[in-house]
């Protein structure tokens, strides 16, 4: 299989040299830009029948210049990697919004915009390059809890379901140039293992490796996943 060996390259390098510092969260950036509903709609999106507001994921549609923005205060305060504005942007997660569709799009170009923004640190200082990492977030279902505390078998979603969806993502982010592929915020282990297992199906199709990142969330002290 190949890998994106200029990227993986010097990420590998940089990540031998020094502790690469990764951005912080997105969402409480964007509610600091006190954005209303017409900014998630756009003027793609005016007529769009459900509210989108908390959409944050739209906002690479309809306001890339905020997420650009918020990308470059992250590497202008000493970010090293940052990461694509797609926690949401998942067929099932879009579908809290009737917009389950766009995932893709999505994906592409919230890639493409940290792609260039990234691009555009690294020329100040060649030295030191700046990377994107492609997220895939948890879902707003999980494969290995039920919804129904009267139906403990009761499942929102299944295995092959999340494994196609991710599968869209990923090609996605990969296209948009990504450096490497980062599942995040897991908090369901077989949610995870189906973004694994999508991941490495898309770098085999398209015989394409890129380094993969896995980040977990711990509820409490107890050290357990919410999915035990």
């Amino acid at each position: 299989m190949a890998t994106n060996k200029p990227a993986t390259g010097l990420l590998e390098q940089a990540l031998q040299k020094r502790i690469l510092v990764i951005d912080g969260a997105m969402g409480t950036m964007i509610q600091a830009e006190n954005l209303v509903e017409a900014d998630y709609r756009g003027e793609r999106f005016a007529d769009h029948g459900a509210d989108v507001k908390g959409n944050n994921e739209l906002l690479s549609l309809t306001r890339p210049d905020i997420i650009a923005k918020i990308h470059r205060l992250y590497l202008e305060a000493g970010a090293d990697i940052i990461e694509t504005n797609t926690f949401g942007s998942t067929a099932v997660a879009q579908g809290d919004y009737d917009l389950a569709g766009i995932a893709p799009e999505q994906n592409l170009t919230a890639a493409k915009i940290a792609r260039e923004v990234a691009d555009e640190i690294t020329a100040k200082t060649p030295d030191r390059p700046r990377f994107v990492a492609g997220v895939l977030g948890p879902t707003p279902k999980t494969a290995s809890i039920s919804p129904d505390v009267n139906d403990p078998g009761a499942r929102s979603i299944n295995f092959d379901d999340l494994r196609a969806d991710y599968a869209d993502s990923t090609r996605a982010l990969i296209a948009g140039g990504v450096d490497f592929i980062m599942i995040e915020t897991i908090f369901d282990t077989l949610n995870a293992k189906a973004a694994i297992f999508a991941v490495r199906e898309v770098f085999d199709e398209l015989d394409e490796e890129l380094p993969l990142m896995i980040s977990v969330t711990f509820p409490d002290i107890s050290g357990r996943v919410l999915s035990g």
